[in-house]
């Protein structure tokens, strides 16, 4: 009889710390499934964030360029505007 309620005692114990292991692993898998899902979240901010640092950096380039050529359509104005002063003071001077 006490052997019999001992092992039966011991099968419990067993049972339990095996539920209790199980348990531990389903939440240690559930952590590490959260921490990936992070880590996931993480790289695809960081994506959004350089993809962002181009498109500001390709805006400013566009800009930069305008500005270029406003100037060279400035320049080529004041060229202009140059040459006829030139051949009207070359006209009043004849």
């Amino acid at each position: 009889l006490h052997s019999s309620r001992s092992r039966s005692r011991e099968r419990e114990q067993e049972q339990a710390r095996e539920e209790k292991e199980r348990k531990e692993e389903r939440e240690r898998e559930k952590r590490d499934k959260e921490e990936r899902e992070r880590e996931r979240e993480r790289e695809r901010e960081s994506k959004r964030e350089r993809e962002r640092d181009r498109e500001r950096k390709r805006a400013i380039e566009r800009e930069r360029e305008s500005e270029r050529e406003r100037g060279r359509e400035r320049g080529e104005r004041e060229r202009e505007r140059e040459r006829e002063r030139g051949e009207r003071s070359e006209r009043e001077r004849e």
